[in-house]
């Protein structure tokens, strides 16, 4: 893995849920709700091996590069998708340690824009980011048995593919993740409303991947989230829902609570979801508590297995 990117720029909770939203043992035979306690122990059966180096493919679709990164293991394969303004560095602690745990197949990759893969211009699309995930994935051969791990942005990417692909996953487990019950009419309306200022701002900065990718997902955020509003998530496919504390609306109690309120609900609206709640978290679940978002991975494997 190459070392981190820059952090993605969080000017103000607004903005935040552009970057951030377009931006533990539990069964799967009921919806469950869990909080994580401290510490979390990750227990799992696989026997501890010496971790593997990930090997770089440049795969290619529709006339540009997306790089993945590929662990060797066994299936599952374990697919994480890092959130809006972040590439596959985002992973660089988690993904050896899954590795580990596991046993698994680890796959990270760069969304176009991002890290070594190449700029697309224009307005972010999520049906774009699908078409780049499917197809890397199709390139490194793990077409079933993935468990898709989502965090922030990638959530929506993440709900696309399962009903597109709902075949290709034993599960997936969404990390603070952009879910669709968030973007009533008026929320996506307050959001745009108050980044308008903050993305011309950005606009007069030197550009960056990260202010990049910010601009490009505001440019159709409402009609984009309008659409998303009406979208669900395919009930076949298992699902766990890991919420943080403080979400990514730190500055906004409305909407920190209107987020905590949907990350609730989704992860009570079937018989095949959970729900955790990762304590004293911010919006970097994956960074500040790996161990839940492991235990929460290793518990699918178990559950599927």
């Amino acid at each position: 893995m190459r070392t981190p990117s820059p952090r993605r720029i969080m000017a103000g909770a607004a903005l935040s849920a552009i970057a951030a939203a377009s931006l533990v043992g539990v069964t799967a035979c009921g919806s469950a709700s869990t909080t994580a306690s401290r510490p979390a122990a990750v227990s799992t059966t696989a026997t501890p091996v010496q971790t593997p180096q990930p090997a770089l493919r440049m795969v290619s679709n529709h006339g540009h590069k997306l790089a993945f990164h590929v662990t060797p293991g066994h299936l599952p394969a374990i697919v994480l998708d890092a959130g809006g303004g972040a590439d596959s560095s985002y992973w660089k602690d988690l993904a050896p340690a899954l590795a580990k745990a596991t046993g698994s197949e680890i796959i990270t990759y760069d969304r176009a824009g991002m890290g070594a893969s190449d700029d697309v211009p224009g307005p972010w699309k999520v049906g774009d980011a699908v078409s780049d995930l499917q197809a890397g994935l199709t390139a490194v051969g793990a077409t079933h048995d993935v468990i898709l791990v989502s965090h922030s942005e990638a959530g929506e990417i993440a709900t696309y593919f399962a009903r597109a692909n709902p075949q290709w996953l034993d599960g997936a487990v969404l990390v603070d993740a952009s879910l669709p019950g968030f973007y009533t009419d008026n929320e996506i309306a307050r959001i745009v409303a108050v980044n308008k200022g903050q993305i011309a701002a950005l606009a007069t900065q030197p550009s960056t991947q990260q202010t990049r990718q910010l601009i490009a997902v505001a440019q159709d955020y409402a009609p984009m989230h309008r659409a998303y509003h009406q979208v669900t998530w395919p009930q076949t496919v298992p699902v766990t829902v890991i919420a943080s504390a403080k979400t990514p609306f730190v500055t906004s109690p409305a909407d920190a609570q209107r987020w905590r309120d949907t990350q609730v609900a989704f992860g009570h609206d079937g018989t095949n979801r959970d729900y955790i709640l990762a304590p004293d978290t911010s919006h970097d679940v994956p960074l500040e508590r790996p161990d839940i978002v492991i235990q929460a991975i290793t518990n699918m494997i178990h559950q599927n297995g």
